[in-house]
Formats: C-alpha cells, structure tokens, sequence
C-alpha cells in the first residue's frame, strides 16, 4: 500500500511536470510561429518549419546535457523533453499545414516543406549533440 501510494505520488508528479513544460511548450511556440510569420510572410508554413527544426537543436542539447551529462531527475526530463519541447515542436501542425499546401495544388511546396523538416530537424538534432559535446570536452 505504501509502495502504490509512493508510486502514485511519482506519477502526479510526473503528469504535473509535462504539464506545466506543455504550457510553456505551446506559448513559446505560439509567439515563435507568429514571430516568424511577421519576419518571413504567411504564404508558406516558415513558422511552423522553424519550431520544429529548432527544437530538434534544442531536443539534442537537452539529451546531452541533461539526460546524458548531468543524469537529471525523471521530473526534469518529463517537464523539458515531453512538456516544453513536445509542445513546442508540431508534428500536428507540421501534417496539417502538409494539407493544406497539398489542397492549394501546390506540390512543389509540398515535397520541399517535407524534405526540409524532416531532414532539417533530424540534422539540427545531430547538431545538438554536436554542440554541446563540444562545448563540455
């Protein structure tokens, strides 16, 4: 009983830190899509293309430095990876605005913006890594 208790209480801690991480995940995104539309126009998804590569950069230094380095607690972990950069990153959005460039009959957009996501955040991710295993060597 003590045992499930302790579990439990593990858990709403859990669930609290993705929480709080996802509301400062989703806000940082928000005013970072609407930064970008206003730097870069709103013809094409930009916004949406940055936060994702951005935070693949940032998934990268957090594995690194935190989960790898500094052995961070399951709370910070949760709060930072799930939280913050799950709400900040949009594959949602990303498949959504996928659509959208399909149903204009944009094709071209369509096959850039999927090969620039993917292969931007996947190198911006490595690029992460790369950074911060530098920076601490």
């Amino acid at each position: 009983r003590v045992r499930r208790r302790a579990e439990s209480e593990r858990n709403v801690k859990l669930l609290f830190a993705v929480a709080l991480g996802g509301a400062v995940g989703a806000v940082a995104r928000y005013q970072t899509m609407v930064w970008v539309s206003r730097w870069l126009g709103s013809g094409f998804p930009f916004g949406t293309l940055f936060v994702n590569v951005a935070g693949s950069f940032l998934m990268g230094l957090f594995i690194e430095l935190l989960a790898v380095r500094l052995g961070g607690t399951l709370q910070w972990r949760a709060f930072v990876a799930v939280g913050v950069l799950g709400a900040f990153t949009t594959f949602s959005t990303f498949a959504l605005d996928v659509a959208v460039l399909y149903e204009r009959g944009q094709l071209l957009a369509v096959g850039a913006y999927l090969a620039a996501s993917v292969a931007l955040s996947i190198l911006a991710l490595f690029a992460g890594l790369w950074t911060l295993r530098n920076l601490l060597t």
